[in-house]
Order: structure tokens, then C-alpha cells, then sequence
């Protein structure tokens, strides 16, 4: 009886949905690591060879793409069916490949990805290239902080600290310009202190 108990309780798999600023994004959090201390993109169906899960998420026809980091799953959707519906199916298939102990990113992926020093390199170029200039205009800036395996943390500067509209600045144009560039980057992370800072203007 002890035994079906403590199967029962770790058969229970607990999903929190996490609206995000894109309303077509929403985050998944699992009570436990999907893929621990790791992050991976997939842009699409085709891109998801080395994820299971991916494969198994991007069968509903609604996924766009899949981002799987740590203990949570960042999905973005297309159609006009509402999320409580294709909400559900996600956790449907989150819970069944959890459940089947299999991984959820091929243990050979981290392998094919660019050094830290390259990725470094590409987030630098872009930022001095295009975003910064672009952010600039407008009295922003970003800077590149720090690069962990391929997760990249960036902190907003000028007028986009402490912004009230510094997070849309950073998933809907930053972050999205940098996945069209450079797909190998898993998580895009905010280091900002939003709460201090004199807002110094960008300078190119």
C-alpha cells in the first residue's frame, strides 16, 4: 500500500501556465528539471531532431516554436484557438515524456552547439551593428553581460532602464532579433537593475 502511495505521488506532475508579454507565448513551469541547468530552441518543426519532447509538442498543430530550459517550457503558438485548450495538450505531452524517463534534448546537442567565446562574438557584433544604434535613437541601450553554455544575459541601459516598457523592448525586439540571427542561443536572460541607475544615454 506504501509503495502505490509513493507511485501515485510521484506520478503527479504539476504544470503552472505563465502568461507572458507576447500573447502568444506562454511558459510552462514543471515541478521538477526537464532538461537541469541546460537551455535549448527549436524555431520549428525541422529543427527539433535532437528533442524528443520538441517533436512531441510540435505535433499540435498550433506550436510554432519550443524553448526547454531547466524546469520550464516557453511555447509559442499561432491560430486562434485560446490556451486553456492548446494549453492542455501541452501538458498532456509534458507529462508523458516525463513520465517515459526518456531526455527531453539528446544528450549530443550541447556538443553541436558554437563555443561561448563565438556566440559572445555573434551577440557582440549584432548588438553593435544594429540593435544598439537601433536602441540608441531612442536614448537605450544593451549590453552583453555574461554567456553560460549558451544562454546569453544582457542588461538594458539608458532610457530602456527601468522602463516601463523595458520588457517588451527585450522579448519582442532583442530577444527576437536574436533568435532570427543566432538560433544556437537558448534562454535571452535579463540582468538589469530596473529599480537604480541615473539612466545614462546610449553613445555610440
Amino acid at each position: 500500500m506504501e509503495a502505490q502511495k509513493n507511485k501515485a505521488v510521484e506520478d503527479k506532475i504539476a504544470i503552472t501556465g505563465e502568461p507572458t508579454m507576447n500573447p502568444a507565448t506562454c511558459k510552462f513551469i514543471v515541478d521538477r528539471p526537464v532538461y537541469p541547468g541546460k537551455s535549448a530552441y527549436f524555431g520549428n518543426r525541422d529543427a527539433a531532431g535532437a528533442s524528443i519532447l520538441a517533436r512531441k509538442l510540435f505535433e499540435i498543430p498550433e506550436v510554432e516554436n519550443v524553448l526547454i530550459a531547466d524546469n520550464q517550457i516557453t511555447v509559442t503558438k499561432s491560430g486562434s484557438n485560446p490556451w486553456p485548450e492548446v494549453g492542455k495538450s501541452i501538458g498532456t505531452r509534458i507529462r508523458e515524456h516525463i513520465r517515459s524517463s526518456q531526455p527531453a534534448v539528446d544528450e549530443g546537442y550541447a556538443g553541436t552547439l558554437p563555443g561561448e567565446g563565438e556566440i559572445r562574438q555573434k551577440v557582440q557584433d549584432l548588438f553593435d551593428r544594429e540593435i544598439n544604434p537601433a536602441l540608441g535613437s531612442h536614448g537605450g541601450s544593451v549590453e552583453l553581460v555574461e554567456v553560460k553554455g549558451n544562454s546569453v544575459y544582457v542588461k538594458l541601459g539608458g532610457g530602456c532602464q527601468g522602463c516601463a516598457s523595458a520588457k517588451m523592448t527585450l522579448k519582442m525586439g532583442i530577444e527576437r532579433i536574436l533568435r532570427e540571427r543566432i538560433p544556437e542561443i537558448g534562454e535571452v536572460l535579463d540582468a538589469t537593475d530596473h529599480t537604480v541607475g541615473s539612466n545614462p544615454y546610449y553613445q555610440p
